[in-house]
């Protein structure tokens, strides 16, 4: 019998094949194979057991050297049916729990039936092989599930050649990522959605993240509506019965929309207009009787905590100096600074644009006068800001900024990713401040970028950001789409 010699495998799955694939056109494939394979996936293990013309392979992960490559060995080889000694090796292989003691599997149906962890993942694969540096190398189209992706691997008993073939094909930068995983990822197995209500002033913000085997979440809703949680909180002291409906109406969409995508746990939060309204447990009580999604009022504190961190995770910023975060809303505006993860300072100005819109009657057009008290009223309100040093960065959330945003690149879509990360200059939004003076509500609404129902505050919330900017002695900030539901998102639901 030929000694079982163990090989050195490099594959990336979905990356950008494009150098490997012009080297590859060049030649002339040793040969091309289709083939139909079952692998059979758990959440207990990556190893790879796969079933092909009624016989099964399973190879453990043996090793991984300093470049990444992942040295593989076959440790079981087998035809059906399989007894009950090769059906408790495989199920101890994925780290599955058998139902009961196994016994044997004349099929693969049989065999993935033994455990309630395990999956069987038909597949269809086109494989075109290479010799690349002497390695095997091979391209390969797999399809499951409906969808497809191209897999490159090369391998070798020699690590040192598998790594030379890959820097000769051009692809040096992508993630190894091993056939078990990759096939997770093409089919969504394992993965995990959750949901965040983020009940503003202003605005209700949602989000739907999957968390994915590999940890990291990805968005699959992302939106906010805005309901003016806040109208006539100013003047009457308390939450008003129309504005709690549509908040109300809001989160029970929102929360519906959640469970459709298949989130099955949701939380929501509410922040500055709750913290502050008197009859705020109304809203609280109305939400949980409507769709049975409890809304917690979370301190201003944990607000700028979170807030901090969503933006630091997600934006360039210096490595050394002091970095200044500020997210304003309807209610309240929120700073923080620290360097890196560390927050030296936090704290929270109850300045927010519906509160001046509605005092200072910025909904409309109003004269450079008018504007000017209400600039000085909020920088008044603003006075924890005045004498602090400058920050080495200044990075500004919230709705008002991703609006003066998406209006800077003319966005008749929303497009996050190209707000996120837009750099605002003072004499950007001094040109929009004067934009929307000049204006009612309804012909901001005809500006390109604008949310329409943003119209009433958006001159509000650009007198604050400007405000901040001069305050902090800074001439511009970066804009951070992202908002605390996504931090949130990944803390409650980090298991």
């Amino acid at each position: 019998m030929a000694a079982i010699v163990p090989r050195w495998e490099w594959r990336v799955f979905g990356e950008d094949l494009e150098p490997a694939e012009s080297r590859l056109a060049a030649l002339a494939p040793d040969r091309v194979r289709e083939s139909d394979e079952v692998y059979l996936l758990a959440p207990g293990s990556d190893a790879s057991v796969k079933v092909r013309d009624g016989r099964i392979d399973v190879k453990h992960l043996r090793s991984v050297n300093d470049d990444g490559l992942e040295q593989w060995i076959p440790v079981l080889k087998a035809s059906f049916p399989l007894g009950p000694a090769d059906v408790g090796f495989v199920l101890e292989t994925l780290g599955a729990t058998g139902s009961r003691t196994p016994s044997g599997a004349r099929t693969v149906e049989e065999l993935a039936a033994s455990s309630p962890d395990i999956v069987a993942v038909p597949t269809q694969k086109r494989r075109a092989h290479y010799s690349i540096g002497g390695c095997m190398t091979e391209l390969t189209e797999i399809r499951a599930d409906g969808v497809s992706t191209h897999t490159l691997v090369v391998e070798d008993p020699d690590p040192q050649r598998v790594s030379a073939a890959v820097r000769e094909l051009g692809m040096g930068d992508g993630t190894v990522t091993c056939v078990a995983r990759g096939l997770k990822a093409l089919t969504g197995f394992g993965t995990h959605r959750s949901a965040v209500i983020d009940v503003g002033t202003n605005s209700v913000k949602f989000t739907v993240g999957e968390r994915g085997t590999d940890g990291v979440w990805r968005p699959v809703v992302d939106r906010a509506e805005v309901t003016r949680l806040g109208e006539g909180l100013e003047a009457a002291g308390l939450l008003q019965p129309a504005a709690i409906r549509r908040t109300v109406d809001a989160i029970a969409g929102m929360a519906e929309e959640a469970r459709q995508a298949g989130a099955d746990s949701i939380a929501a939060v509410g922040t500055a207009g709750l913290r502050i309204a008197p009859n705020a447990a109304e809203l609280v009580a109305a939400a949980l009787d409507r769709c049975g999604v409890r809304v917690e009022v979370i301190s201003a504190e944990e607000e700028t905590r979170l807030a901090y961190r969503s933006a630091r995770s997600t934006v360039d910023a210096p490595s050394t100096g002091a970095v200044a975060v500020f997210d304003t809303g309807g209610g309240s505006t929120q700073f923080t600074s620290g360097s890196a993860d560390r927050i030296d300072e936090r704290f929270s100005v109850n300045v927010g644009a519906v509160r001046f819109t509605e005092r200072y009657g910025l909904d409309r057009a109003v004269s450079p006068d008018a504007l000017a008290a209400a600039r000085q009223a909020i920088a008044g309100e603003l006075a924890p800001l005045a004498g602090r040093p400058s920050p080495a960065a200044l990075i500004g959330m919230g709705g008002a900024l991703t609006n003066l945003a998406a209006i800077r690149h003319g966005l008749a879509e929303y497009d996050p990713d190209m707000v996120h990360g837009t750099v605002l200059d003072a004499a950007e939004i001094d040109r929009q401040i004067e934009l929307f003076r000049a204006r009612d509500a309804d012909e901001r609404r005809a500006i390109v970028g604008l949310q329409p129902a943003r119209a009433e505050v958006i001159l509000a919330g650009a007198c604050i950001v400007r405000t901040v900017v001069s305050m902090l002695g800074c001439t511009s900030l970066t804009v951070c789409d992202r908002g605390l539901r996504h931090a949130l998102l990944a803390e409650r639901f980090a298991s």
